[in-house]
């Protein structure tokens, strides 16, 4: 059996700052380190530390991706060399005291909070979030958080190690703000200056260096580089050299040079640059979106990847001409028709766009590219709330919220909606740690957004925060991993539940959904089929049961299993979706009779009965619009 010897902790000031700091949980976890031999779990979440479980877990996982700690075994844990270092700096760091320069009086006169921070920021090498909560300034800590978010989205500030910094883009930023105030404008423009002049120094001597002569690249290559800021990267790309050139090969694979391509293999040979790191920061770049410019990819049978900016010529163009096509589809035989679906509408949008924009023999390439690319608009333009639920399977039946479209929103306001709600729900769960409720509809705002990394790790703290609901998070989880398009991996989740629970019918419900999902037809419905066998009375496999077949497009029988849903489960919550699932059926059968007298009494029902003001919206939208479409059709 291992013994412990006595464990250490850190001095009371480290674990229990002033109320104005935060709790730096990377130099607690490290000085207990580094000041014993090995730490179990225990002496972390026991006094006098008393760590949640959810921060523990997520400081550990940092700081063992990051090589800095080690798991010798099961629960315990040990610095490496490479900790020891970050400690010995955050100690060091810990021990300077500093003196801030804040902005003048003219400035903080006007509650422009953002500015204040660029002020900071800019004038003092770095600063941490109790530096702007302190007198002078005395910043409310929702406001700041509210800012901080904002201005890191916009690429303006970056986050290090609890410490904030401006960028390349935020000092371009404050040049133009201070022009706002009765200042020192020459200083002003000085600064300015010399930013761009050094950029474009450098530039021009990494041009010489590689031989770069093609304006069009060259262009390219200074847009991205003025946008994307080095130092975001720095510490895990020492050499600036490297960053230059992972720029030059995403400037260089542009659409507008096809059919001139170069791979990662030759363009990694012909400049000297390690290929497994070109692909990892391209990736990076492109994909996981680590800067706020939006980057996308074309990608061709031969492997070849031709890469374009969000809201440079040819995407603003591109943009034009897609909502241009589908703008011209009507609320009534068009985008909610089942037999007309926006996706028919992709091969026009391509052959307009290579009318102008793009090689013909990029159609095809096109053709993968653009659906992805509707759904972006679509969220840009906040044009699709996320159905819930069983409406979720749907949704290539009906684009939702329409009329958003011709009134759409900038991205910026989406975005800094996004970080204010999070913040919030955030702050709220600090609050009420015990409340699982919470954790529910901070889920819910990041799938409307999207940000399914953020909802595993609000999943992985619920594990340790909720062990008695276990089955119903791994249920969520598997709900994720769906919207993620890892159908396999979600189903996995139910097959697993099913061992573990096997008198739980629902899971088998929700099996049906998954392999509904995957378009396992005979599967899905030979599930549903048993379960009304062993439970003819469950008017909630029926309903299921009823959806898995409208889903394939087999209305008739599907009415039978609405029908006898209605019949079984008159009172239950969902009924009002039901008759409206029914009404559809009906419409799609020509039917229009029933259908019209069906999809009312959904409407009616959810008006008196469903409290949820988005839910209540949501079926009266789709129920009203089927409604408008048989009405137009003089039947």
């Amino acid at each position: 059996m291992r013994t412990m010897n006595k464990i250490n902790y850190p001095p009371h000031e480290i674990y229990n700052p002033p109320v104005m700091e935060k709790k730096n949980f990377e130099h607690i976890i490290l000085w207990m380190l580094s000041n014993n031999e090995e730490c179990e779990w225990a002496n972390f979440t026991d006094e006098p530390l008393e760590l949640r479980l959810s921060t523990l877990s997520k400081y550990l996982s940092l700081l063992k991706g990051k090589h800095l700690v080690e798991n010798i075994s099961r629960g315990h844990y040990k610095i490496t060399s490479e900790g020891r270092k970050r400690f010995l700096e955050l100690s060091s760091s810990d021990e300077k005291k500093r003196k801030l320069s804040y902005p003048p009086m003219i400035i903080r006169r006007k509650r422009n909070y953002n500015h204040w921070i660029l002020w900071m920021l800019y004038n003092n090498n770095h600063c941490k979030w109790a530096d702007f909560l302190s007198e002078p300034l005395k910043i409310n800590q929702s406001s700041l958080s509210k800012n901080l978010n904002l201005l890191q989205d916009q690429g303006f500030v970056k986050k290090e190690e609890k410490e904030y910094r401006i960028t390349r883009s935020g000092k371009a930023e404050y040049s133009i703000i201070l022009r706002d105030y009765n200042l020192d404008r020459q200083s002003i423009l000085d600064e300015e200056s010399k930013r761009i002049e050094e950029v474009t120094q450098n530039t021009i001597k990494f041009f010489n260096k590689y031989k770069i002569k093609d304006e069009d690249i060259q262009f390219r290559f200074l847009n991205n580089v003025l946008k994307l800021d080095y130092s975001r990267v720095e510490s895990m790309l020492t050499k600036e050299d490297d960053f230059n050139k992972i720029l030059l090969f995403l400037s260089t694979n542009h659409p507008d040079r096809y059919p001139d391509y170069i791979s990662m293999e030759d363009f990694s040979k012909t400049y000297a640059i390690k290929e497994t790191k070109l692909e990892y920061y391209v990736d990076e770049i492109v994909e996981s979106n680590i800067y706020p410019i939006k980057f996308f990819k074309l990608i061709l049978p031969s492997d070849m990847h031709f890469y374009f900016q969000e809201n440079e010529r040819l995407e603003v163009m591109l943009e034009a001409i897609t909502e241009d096509h589908i703008t011209k589809f009507t609320y009534l035989n068009k985008l909610f028709s089942r037999t007309i679906n926006i996706m028919d509408k992709v091969d026009d949008i391509i052959e307009d766009a290579c009318e102008i924009l793009f090689d013909k023999k990029l159609k095809n390439a096109l053709r993968d590219f653009i659906p992805d690319y509707i759904k972006y608009l679509a969220y840009k333009i906040e044009a699709k709330v996320e159905l819930k639920e069983t409406f979720d399977k749907l949704e290539g039946i009906i684009w939702q919220d329409l009329a958003d479209i011709f009134q759409p929103k900038s991205i910026e306001g989406i975005r800094g909606q996004y970080e204010q709600d999070v913040t919030e729900i955030t702050e709220e769960i600090n609050l009420n740690p015990g409340n699982i409720e919470l954790y529910y509809s901070k889920i819910k705002i990041l799938i409307y957004y999207e940000d399914y990394n953020e909802i595993l790790v609000t999943i992985d703290e619920m594990y340790a925060n909720f062990p008695e609901n276990v089955k119903d998070i791994q249920i969520k989880k598997a709900s994720i991993l769906r919207r993620m398009q890892k159908i396999e991996a979600g189903l996995e989740i139910i097959n697993d539940l099913i061992k573990e629970y096997p008198e739980d019918s629902d899971l088998l419900n929700y099996k049906a959904y998954w392999l509904q999902y995957l378009d396992k037809k005979d599967e899905s419905l030979d599930i549903m089929q048993d379960l009304v066998t062993k439970f003819p009375e469950n008017g909630t496999y029926h309903d299921t049961y009823g959806e898995i077949l409208m889903y394939f497009e087999d209305y008739e029988q599907a009415v039978d299993h609405f029908l006898e849903t209605l019949e079984l489960a008159s009172e239950d919550w969902y009924i009002h979706q039901t008759y409206i699932k029914l009404g559809i059926c009906y419409k799609e059968l020509n039917n229009y009779d029933l259908a019209m007298k069906n999809l009312k009494q959904g409407i009616e029902i959810t008006e008196k009965e469903v409290d949820d003001l988005e839910t209540k919206q949501k079926w009266l939208s789709i129920g009203n619009l089927f409604i408008a479409e048989i009405e137009s059709s003089n039947f």
